[in-house]
């Protein structure tokens, strides 16, 4: 079975950005699956990557005589290693603004760099492609965060015992096309060269850094601490290494789409909420992987698995919310008294929250905690939340609109 099989929740948006604007850029990890979405879109368009040494070469040399040289309608993919394209691009669209004239795939986040975001401002649409949903796994439409969003969850008792054991196994293997297809002991091995490959490569294309061990000794820090606040002194100290240069590797494996912070919520009057943000790593099977997490751990490892699952369940309504044209902000909540929601989901002024509990039982009333004190922060923008853990039925909480859901509810 190969990836170009799995349906792209994001496919309907790339088709619509790329029917009326000059350059849609698609970003997103290596082996995320944008070469396979691009050139699906349109077979007959020509394609031209710059992983070829020689082609990257020639357009690092002369970026407007190569753009000058492209034909109509063209797919550059990998662009990241050629950033002086895009100021040649610009000029060629501004001569000739045809919709869906450059469609650009990047494995490194093009937009933090300002220079490039101000050249293209009005002329490019930039859309994230992540790793594989379970929704888009398993075949089935994204609509988890749409019914939390509409507010149609409702009572269901289910008649089957949730299967823990597989719960674990997508945990661990998680979403890259590539890997979910090979067995775990194959998966697993996927992850440690995806990682090395990235390290030796691709950090070398956006930053001047040679010191590739630390680089990899921090994303093995940030999985064995996925879903956990951000200190930066104590990695920078387990390191061995100054703060400036741990945030600043921290920026590259984030500009790298290996990492993810998950800013804290806040609103002006709430003066007791913790403002640190939360690390996770992106994919859940390369954080198992580098953490050492293996599915027959899910008792023993509970609290490792408990982050690991927070973090799995993040990378779940990232990938929804990326296919949505909703403009979704999300963050987390904590405050001064330890009360914390993993997720929360905001829509202009709206506000949701989603907690996640890896046990299969529920107290739905001391279990709602979070949620309750995020009701009462939030005021009458809140709309409601779910906890979502691991078990089979959805329960109300004792907080108004709010229900305990399966994690299976994310795809199924």
């Amino acid at each position: 079975m190969t990836s170009d099989l799995y349906p792209r929740a994001l496919k309907s948006r790339l088709q619509i950005a790329l029917a009326d604007t000059p350059v849609v850029c698609l970003l997103g990890p290596r082996q995320s699956g944008k070469t396979t979405l691009a050139r699906s879109l349109a077979p007959n368009r020509a394609y031209i990557t710059l992983d070829d040494s020689a082609i990257c070469q020639l357009a690092n040399d002369d970026p407007e005589g190569f753009v000058q040289s492209l034909p109509a309608q063209v797919t550059l993919d990998e662009v990241q290693r050629a950033p002086g394209l895009l100021i040649a691009i610009k000029s060629a669209v501004d001569q000739q603004r045809t919709p869906g004239r450059f469609l650009l795939t990047g494995s490194a986040n093009l937009l933090l760099l300002p220079k490039i975001q101000d050249s293209l401002a009005g002329r490019m649409e930039v859309l994230h492609l992540h790793p594989l949903s379970m929704a888009e796994l398993h075949r089935r439409p994204p609509t988890f965060l749409t019914t939390l969003l509409d507010g149609r969850f409702s009572i269901q008792i289910a008649e089957f015992s949730p299967d823990i054991p597989v719960l674990a196994e997508l945990l661990c293997k998680g979403g890259y096309p590539e890997p979910v297809q090979r067995t775990l002991v194959r998966a697993r091995q996927w992850h440690r060269q995806y990682v090395n490959a990235i390290i030796q490569r691709d950090v070398h294309d956006i930053a001047n850094i040679n010191d590739e061990a630390t680089m990899s000794r921090l994303i093995e820090l940030l999985a064995y601490r996925t879903a956990s606040l951000l200190n930066v002194n104590s990695l920078a100290q387990d390191l061995g290494v100054q703060r400036e240069t741990t945030e600043k590797y921290l920026s590259i494996l984030e500009r790298l789409f290996l990492i993810r912070r998950l800013p804290a919520w806040h609103r002006n009057h709430a003066k007791r909420l913790i403002k640190s943000p939360k690390t996770h790593v992106v994919d859940s099977g390369l954080a198992a992987t580098l953490s050492k997490l293996t599915p027959a751990e899910w008792l023993t490892q509970s609290t490792a698995f408990g982050h690991l699952l927070e973090s799995f369940v993040l990378q779940q309504i990232v990938c929804q919310a990326s296919a949505l044209d909703d403009e979704l902000r999300l963050t987390h909540y904590r405050d001064k008294d330890q009360v914390e929601v993993d997720i929360v989901i905001e829509r202009g002024r709206e506000v949701w929250g989603v907690e996640v509990k890896k046990a299969v039982t529920v107290d739905t009333q001391k279990d709602g905690a979070g949620l309750k004190r995020l009701a009462e922060r939030a005021g009458k923008d809140f709309r409601g939340g779910v906890l979502l853990y691991g078990g089979s039925h959805v329960l109300p909480l004792g907080v108004e609109n709010c229900f305990a859901c399966p994690v299976s509810k994310l795809w199924d």
